[in-house]
């Protein structure tokens, strides 16, 4: 009998889709990790979509390649996991395995008249029962939108042809289809999400840990036949075995799909922060700041968000503030790809260290609108402060300064939620490779950073609660003897100069708040 080695992670992404292979110690192996990019699709100005046939197109090509890059035999493979870009929605034909529309991104603003309405009516019921505060990032309003813009969707809904998922969900379902192994055979494969990705539409009662029908009224009367089953993060029940499409890239062998868990919750948990108090911020297309609250809900008067972590047995859940920043890494991409500033990525980096400071630019990428703790989808990107002086290198340092100054609003709001006074975080995520960046975050927060051996902490969670869904790992003790520090970044900063600084980005910020709400004919509202 061949001994079970690894556990493989699907992590898909805003931008791509990866499948890595993690040893019982929590390292990647060797050759094991596989990358690919998909579409952006931007049919309007503040519309975002992917077609989700390109992503598990993508899905399969990350699997087949991971395991002969890696040269890993598919027996060895103990689970998979799953984790993913959280609010982004999908429905489809189980029968046909095909979307009745592209997948609408969670960086979408195109629902926003109906966000203005919930705001108005309903914003205590939704925040009290899902724990968010209403915004066009969750998917509610765009199953709302599919519904009332897509011929036959709502009566196909309704009779429970069609199913909604979000890309977790997405994923799964293709894993698992036609498998005869599943929780849910009736729907042509696993029709599941996890509690943490359910906390994440705004239709789901985080508190009962099931969709709310009061929800799903008043959001546009979304019937239920369209919902998933929710379930633990890691499901000792396995979600199913892969079906016979995803079993044949496996070499014929049939793996257990046992964990889900999204991209920012599967962070803090690769990042083994499993005391209440952890905090750690993924620095990726966006930033997101999560602090473990606990068995216990914290409500928010800060503008943050209240939602699961992770559950590890039906029913029950730890729950996490959160906050949400939309664009930072993705302003990087920017300044490649829009402004062609740089000509690759990493170019801003040394860019940015060659300026003494930003020459009193500040850059707010508000692109999409403001997450936490703003929450304005009609806030758009500013550059403000430049002069006869400002050069590129100028522009460039101002933008990894906003992912700083971003990250401190949130952690100023945790502090005032939690009376807990934050002393250190972990950082992870593709930005915090920069020292630069690292160094900044410390001096403008005065805390310290620490950052992992292991940077794909996403991957690793997901890893993880598939592998302690088949007792790979025994528990989370052991799971938290994995995690290793890499460097730590202490504030030197003035203290004067930080809060200098810090006013400066405050005013900047209220220039951008608002925008699109003063010229809507731009922006297509």
């Amino acid at each position: 009998m061949v001994e079970e080695k690894y556990v493989m992670a699907i992590d898909q992404g805003t931008t791509g889709t990866r499948a890595m292979l993690f040893t019982r110690e929590g390292f990647p192996v060797k050759g094991g990790w596989v990358y690919h990019e998909h579409t952006q699709i931007f049919p309007k100005p503040g519309w975002v979509e992917h077609n989700p046939l390109e992503i598990w197109e993508r899905t399969k090509q990350c699997i087949k390649e991971v395991l002969k890059q890696s040269k890993v035999d598919a027996k060895e493979i103990a689970a998979i996991g799953v984790t993913n870009q959280r609010e982004t929605t999908i429905i489809w034909d189980p029968k046909t395995g095909k979307p009745v529309y592209n997948a609408i991104v969670w960086q979408d603003r195109r629902t926003a008249p109906r966000i203005d309405y919930l705001r108005e009516y309903y914003f205590d019921v939704i925040k009290s029962k899902s724990g968010i505060i209403p915004d066009c990032y969750f998917s509610s309003t765009k199953v709302w939108w599919i519904l009332d813009n897509i011929d036959n969707v709502r009566e196909g809904a309704k009779k429970g042809e069609l199913l909604f998922g979000t890309i977790d969900t997405w994923i799964i379902w293709n894993l698992t289809r036609k498998s005869k192994d599943v929780l849910t055979p009736e729907k042509y494969g696993a029709h599941v999400t996890d509690y943490s990705n359910a906390s994440r539409t705004m239709l789901f009662n985080i508190h009962r840990l099931d969709w709310d029908d009061e929800l799903l009224e008043i959001q546009g009367k979304i019937p239920r036949e369209l919902m998933p089953l929710p379930r633990p993060s890691s499901d000792k029940a396995i979600y199913g075995y892969t079906g016979p499409e995803a079993t044949e890239l496996m070499g014929g062998i049939s793996i257990p799909v046992a964990g889900d868990v999204g991209d920012q919750q599967a962070a803090l948990f690769g990042q083994a922060s499993y005391n209440v108090g952890d905090v750690k911020c993924t620095y990726g297309t966006g930033n997101f700041i999560l602090f473990n609250t606990g068995a216990e809900t914290v409500p928010s008067k800060h503008g943050l968000l209240t939602t699961v972590y992770y559950s590890l047995e039906p029913g029950k859940a730890v729950y996490a503030l959160e906050g949400s920043i939309f664009i930072t890494g993705a302003a990087i991409q920017w300044l490649r790809d829009g402004l062609k500033l740089i000509e690759a990525s990493v170019e801003v980096n040394p860019l940015a260290e060659s300026a003494p400071d930003t020459g009193g630019v500040y850059l707010v990428p508000a692109f999409v609108g403001l997450g936490a703790p703003y929450w304005d989808h009609y806030a758009r990107g500013l550059i403000i402060g430049i002069t006869r002086g400002t050069e590129r290198k100028h522009i460039a340092r101002a933008t990894l300064e906003s992912i700083a100054y971003l990250t401190k609003d949130v952690i100023e709001a945790m502090t005032a939620d939690t009376g807990q006074k934050i002393t250190a975080f972990k950082a992870d995520g593709g930005a915090a490779k920069s020292d630069f960046l690292m160094q900044f975050q410390a001096d403008i927060l005065d805390v310290k950073v620490i950052r992992p051996v292991v940077f794909e902490t996403t991957a690793l969670g997901a890893s993880y609660l598939a592998g302690l869904a088949v007792e790979f790992w025994k528990d989370l003790e052991d799971v938290r003897r994995n995690w290793k520090m890499e460097r730590e970044f202490l504030p030197t900063m003035d203290p004067d100069r930080r809060e200098k600084l810090y006013e400066g980005w405050k005013a900047a910020v209220q220039k951008a708040l608002g925008w699109a709400k003063e010229v809507p004919w731009a922006y297509g509202y």
